[in-house]
């Protein structure tokens, strides 16, 4: 089997990782004891670019029990589990090509031998592998049955492929599921971000000001979380309505021109580049931290707060100190990269759950109707969100009301009125 990890005598312990992730992941638990009867995938070769973390462990082997082939790389790199990586190798036989702190070379070097590989379905994660595939490989893309996209960066950079009509295969949008945004967006990102700059910084949250740049369902999260941290928070937007929300919640809403000068902690989750620029690192206090949960690190901008930096050095794990040439120190996490992965393990078992539920059973419904799908970006099939919401529900113990045959007369015609 070729491979291309950092160390196979990790896998001992990544393998324990695994097993701790399963423990809290009951619906992808009972989707693969179904897929190791029905092998739905069988003979399937599947690449995924993917963070290579121990929920994503727990989908390759739901996959693999489906009777597919499963090919991994890492969708970034600062997000691997080297332990986790060498437990899939050994453990699992599912070939990994991804290396903590890979260079970007090495990085696009494992996306491409994923792509090697053939695979007939894809999995992504920001869109790298899709984008490789269309950039490079045009004629194979056309050979692909479909595809799965995990974030919302990802989803954004597919629809302005299909718009212009480059897509060359269909897509399902695993993140705008709600099993999918509602929850690890919202309340996955809000717990690992926080989890991520404690681990990072140990800096006490009550009492600062948390600027988040950008209010959707990520934004969302990491506010809540900060202000029940007892951190004042403030929002920056440019979307009207996104801001009015925010303000709505009880959020102080400015631009970032006037928060700059006010945060402790900054945090982008926008999906866009350049929105703390070396205007507003200028304008921060002494000691400032900044940090992305945004899926690239484009975010903040380290080439213009590198051109006002006098010296810059590593003074903790995943911490940067930047000491800029009006005097003042700018601290920056994780090289500006997803700090909820790079600096701490990323979302909760429970919430990747579904997630991952989402993207086993999209794979199947790929293959199942993918050759009758049109070469554009889908949502999740309701039935699919549904049934997820309803293993959850069950795992936790929780049972809800059915429609009555009179209620579902009522919700479906039109006659009955006051």
């Amino acid at each position: 089997m070729d491979y291309h990890i950092k160390d196979f005598s990790l896998a001992d312990e990544g393998l324990r990782w695994i097993e701790w992730a399963e423990m809290d992941m009951p619906v992808l638990r009972q989707i693969r004891e179904r897929f190791s009867v029905e092998k739905p995938l069988k003979n399937i070769k599947i690449g995924a670019c993917l963070h290579i973390t121990t929920e994503t462990a727990n989908l390759a082997r739901t996959l693999k029990e489906g009777g597919a082939e499963v090919y991994l790389c890492a969708s970034n790199p600062l997000s691997t589990k080297d332990e986790v990586a060498a437990a899939l190798v050994k453990y699992f036989a599912i070939p990994v090509f991804a290396i903590r702190g890979e260079d970007r070379d090495t990085y696009y070097a494992h996306i491409k031998a994923v792509l090697d590989r053939t695979p007939q379905i894809t999995i992504d994660d920001g869109a790298d592998l899709v984008s490789t595939l269309h950039k490079e490989r045009p004629k194979e893309a056309e050979r692909i049955l479909g595809g799965t996209e995990e974030t919302t960066t990802g989803v954004i950079r597919l629809r302005a492929l299909a718009e212009k009509g480059l897509l060359k295969y269909p897509i399902i949008a695993v993140n705008d599921a709600l099993t999918k945004h509602l929850f690890d967006n919202r309340y996955g990102t809000g717990q690992s971000t926080i989890d991520g700059i404690l681990r990072a910084t140990n800096r006490l949250l009550a009492g600062s000001v948390f600027v988040v740049s950008g209010f959707g369902w990520c934004g969302k999260g990491l506010a809540m979380r900060a202000r029940g941290m007892g951190a004042r928070v403030v929002v920056t937007e440019v979307d009207p309505l996104k801001a009015l929300e925010a303000v709505m919640e009880g959020y102080l809403v400015m631009p970032m021109d006037e928060a700059c000068s006010i945060g402790d902690f900054f945090v982008t989750v926008t999906g866009c580049k350049g929105v703390i620029r070396k205007e507003h690192f200028l304008k921060m206090k002494d000691g400032a931290i900044v940090a992305n949960s945004g899926h690239f690190d484009v975010e903040i901008d380290l080439k213009g707060l590198t051109e006002i930096t006098q010296t810059k050095r590593v003074i903790r794990k995943e911490v940067e100190e930047y000491t800029l040439i009006n005097g003042k120190k700018i601290y920056v996490l994780s090289q500006g990269r997803l700090v909820n992965l790079a600096s701490a393990e990323g979302h909760p078992s429970a919430v990747m759950d579904m997630s991952f539920a989402n993207q086993a059973l999209c794979v199947e419904y790929l293959v199942k109707y993918g050759n009758s799908l049109e070469k554009r970006v889908y949502p999740v099939p309701p039935e699919i969100d549904k049934a997820i919401a309803k293993l959850k529900l069950a795992s936790m113990g929780i049972e809800i009301d059915t429609l009555t045959p009179e209620q579902e007369r009522y919700l479906s015609s039109w006659e009955e009125g006051t």
